[in-house]
C-alpha cells in the first residue's frame, strides 16, 4: 500500500501569491533574537537568499505578495504563559512597537531584513496585522488574498515548524491550495530535536506540493 502525499498543483499565477512569514531581523539575521537557534539552519538552507529569490521572481512575475510579520507589544510580557521559543524570544527580542507602522520598526529586530524592504515596502504587498503567537492573527491576511480573488498560495518565511507551519493549515483550512517552498525556510535546532525536519515531514503530508526555491522559481 502506498501514500501518495501530494496533489497535482497546477500554479495560476493571476489567483495566487506568494505569501511569507516573519521575514524579519529577529528570525533571520545574525544579529537577530533568534539567530542562537536558527542561524545554522538559516546558513543550511540559504534562506535569505532564497526568499529574496521568491520576492524577485513574484514581483517580476507581478504576482501578488503578502506577508504575515510577527510583533511582540508591551503588553505581551505580561503573559503568565508560553512555549519554550516564545520565552527566548520574549526574553532576548530588542525592541517590542505598537501598532505596526514599518517605520517605527526600522532598524529592530522586528524590521523587516534590509534586502527586503524594497519588495515590501513597494505600496503593492500586501501587509497583515502582526501575530504574536504562530498563526495568522485573525482573518485579515485572508481578507486582503480573497479581495485579490486569490485561491493559491505559495508559501515561505520562518519558521518551519512553528508559524509557517500554522499558516499552512489555517490556510487549508481556510480554502485555499498552498505550495511550500522548504528551502526558503528554516527552524530551531536543538538538543531534542530539529524543527526543520519536523516540518518537512508534516509539509509532505499537508501541504499540495513541496517545492524547492528553484522549481518555484522556473514556474514563476
Amino acid at each position: 500500500m502506498s501514500l501518495r502525499v501530494a496533489s497535482p498543483f497546477n500554479l495560476e499565477i493571476p489567483r495566487a501569491a506568494l505569501v511569507l512569514t516573519d521575514p524579519q531581523v529577529d528570525f533571520l539575521s545574525e544579529q537577530g533574537a533568534a539567530w542562537g537557534v536558527v542561524g545554522k539552519s538559516v546558513d543550511e538552507h540559504d534562506t535569505v537568499q532564497n526568499i529574496e529569490r521568491l520576492l524577485k521572481a513574484a514581483k517580476r512575475a507581478d504576482m501578488v505578495v503578502a506577508i504575515s510579520p510577527h510583533y511582540y507589544y508591551p503588553s505581551d510580557h505580561r503573559w503568565g504563559f508560553g512555549g519554550p521559543l516564545e520565552e527566548l524570544m520574549y526574553r532576548c527580542a530588542s525592541d517590542e512597537i505598537g501598532p505596526l507602522v514599518p517605520e517605527r520598526s526600522r532598524g529592530s529586530g522586528a524590521d523587516f531584513l534590509p534586502q527586503y524592504r524594497p519588495y515590501l515596502l513597494d505600496g503593492k504587498t500586501i501587509i497583515a496585522p502582526p501575530h504574536r503567537k504562530y498563526g495568522p492573527g485573525g482573518d485579515e491576511l485572508e481578507r486582503g488574498l480573497r479581495a485579490h480573488r486569490i485561491h493559491q498560495v505559495v508559501l515561505a518565511g520562518m519558521s518551519a515548524n512553528l508559524c509557517l507551519e500554522a499558516h499552512l493549515r489555517a490556510l487549508l483550512d481556510r480554502g485555499f491550495e498552498v505550495a511550500v517552498v522548504g528551502d526558503a525556510t528554516a527552524a530551531a535546532e536543538l538538543p531534542d530535536g530539529d524543527g526543520y525536519l519536523a516540518a518537512l515531514i508534516n509539509f509532505r503530508y499537508l501541504a499540495h506540493a513541496l517545492w524547492s526555491t528553484d522549481e518555484t522559481v522556473s514556474r514563476l
